[in-house]
């Protein structure tokens, strides 16, 4: 039952009439040699900590270790009911904000797939879970699915920010994120994988470039347009509308890509906004 590619993956799921989820947890039963009750409790315990650091972030004043960030996620927060993004996507975007607070303040958080790009997944289940009331049970399959394209990213490419930019962490969380939200809204494998590909295409270029070295800004704004970057791709994909590049190879130009990207942007702190004059000013560090 494993898996190497994303082709290899849809022919499993179409040989056996299965979900990525499913074709995913039998993949983990088999590598990780662990039985189905032990998988699930391992993603339940990640999921409480996504769900804790949400509610930390609302509830808690939260100040990065920078100085940078802290009290972002609330002020969206309180702007729901007005929010000119609406009720999902504006939750998912405070929720995942928030979640950069709590991993900037050394709080405890889930590396999904990076400490960077931790409040996307977070940010996504959590406000699409509350809005179209998922059980736990959907929710940790749609963890299993985000697993499966995460994989899929990392035995292909990378999701360093310090090998391939910016793109390589939140537009993987952001794929990850669309594909899960895609079968979760009764989507096919073909178009999880489609929504995937969106969701990468669209940020493929983001450069890694650190306000003083910090994974604080514009790390945080950058969750919340990963957050909404997955639910727009989920959207495309289960309209119907394919994309035109197969995941692989949208993978494949991701990580090409990422090696082109000059190493001053490339989490180094030495280009892009962190070279700023406003910034220097802010972080202290630069000369």
């Amino acid at each position: 039952m494993n898996f190497q590619t994303a082709e290899e993956l849809l022919s499993l799921c179409k040989t056996h009439e299965l979900p990525i989820s499913k074709i995913m947890l039998e993949r983990e039963k088999i590598i990780g040699n662990m039985s189905e009750e032990e998988i699930l409790k391992a993603l339940t315990h990640a999921y409480e900590i996504m769900k804790n650091a949400i509610k930390r972030s609302l509830t808690e004043d939260l100040v990065s270790m920078g100085g940078l960030i802290g009290g972002e996620g609330k002020k969206l927060y309180m702007r729901k009911e007005q929010s000119a993004c609406g009720s999902l996507v504006s939750r998912a975007i405070s929720y995942a904000m928030g979640v950069l607070e709590v991993n900037t303040s050394m709080g405890l958080i889930v590396a999904a797939p990076t400490a960077g790009s931790s409040g996307v997944i977070p940010g996504v289940f959590v406000a699409i879970q509350e809005e179209h009331h998922f059980s736990e049970e959907q929710m940790l399959e749609a963890l299993l699915n985000a697993g499966a394209v995460g994989y899929l990213i990392t035995r292909n490419a990378t999701v360093s920010g310090a090998e391939g930019g910016c793109q390589a962490e939140i537009g993987s969380a952001s794929a990850m994120a669309a594909s899960a939200v895609t079968e979760l809204l009764g989507g096919t494998p073909e178009q999880c994988l489609d929504a995937a590909s969106t969701a990468l295409a669209n940020i493929l270029g983001l450069v890694c470039d650190p306000v003083g070295g910090l994974v604080e800004a514009p790390c945080q704004n950058r969750n919340g347009m990963g957050a909404s970057n997955a639910l727009i791709s989920a959207e495309i994909a289960l309209a119907g509308i394919k994309h035109l590049v197969p995941f692989d190879e949208t993978v494949e130009a991701m990580y090409k890509v990422g090696h082109s990207i000059p190493f001053e942007l490339r989490e180094t702190a030495l280009g892009g906004l962190a070279v700023t004059k406003s910034a220097c000013a802010r972080c202290g560090k630069c000369d």
